[in-house]
């Protein structure tokens, strides 16, 4: 792991300080997601509510620039160079990112499933779909008993996935089911998540430096 890395989960458990229990599962989710990158993997996300804004937000965060810029280097923009100007349009502004995938959207997916299925296993439908086992879930609950992502985390542990897991109070049934738990210290649903936010964070900055830093910036 870079130095700058570690600088970045530091920091993070300085401001926030009820964090400082969870900081070696905070490290071990980041460690699995980065395996998981390195060996062509993707990142799922899924959660109801805030937490489904959540997911959407982490998605955003590693499929382009968060706090550093990620330009198209080498063989990656000469991709491009046959195309004359678009293609050097295109070279100049895409960036580079972490394939991150949200389960919560999909509208029409989800709401069919809902309506000819059942409303619990649309998550699970999606990762028995699309998901590998070079693939990470990571599932957001503030309680931890969420049931259509406890299905989910199942789903994928069926498919020999590895489950990172954000919640809260006591953990619920999926902290027990997960590979890793990262469990804040609250139990009110607003603060629970006013925690979760820190958490992811400092996850996509610590990806970012590992994937995409230079000296030069």
């Amino acid at each position: 792991m870079k130095t700058g890395t570690e600088k970045i989960l530091e920091e993070t458990i300085v401001r926030y300080s009820a964090l400082k229990g969870e900081k070696e599962n905070l490290l071990t989710a980041f460690e699995t997601i980065k395996k998981s990158f390195e060996e062509g993997g993707k990142l799922y996300l899924c959660g109801n509510g805030g937490s489904a804004s959540d997911c959407e937000h982490i998605a955003g965060e590693l499929l382009k620039s968060f706090k550093i810029p990620r330009p198209l280097e080498g063989d990656c923009a000469a991709l491009f160079d046959p195309y004359g100007e678009d293609g050097k349009a295109l070279a100049e502004r895409l960036e580079g990112g972490l394939p991150a995938i949200s389960l919560c959207g999909h509208p029409a997916f989800s709401t069919a499933f809902v309506n000819d299925k059942d409303p619990y296993f649309g998550f699970a439908q999606q990762i028995n779909v699309w998901c590998t086992p070079n693939d990470v879930l990571l599932a957001i609950s503030t309680s931890g008993n969420s049931k259509n992502c406890v299905y989910a985390v199942i789903a994928a542990k069926a498919k020999n996935m590895k489950v990172v897991f954000l919640g809260g109070g006591n953990g619920g049934r999926m902290k027990d089911i997960a590979d890793v738990s990262i469990v804040v210290p609250e139990r009110e649903t607003y603060k629970v998540q006013e925690l979760h936010l820190p958490v992811y964070h400092c996850i996509c900055a610590m990806l970012e430096h590992e994937f995409f830093y230079r000296e030069k910036y």
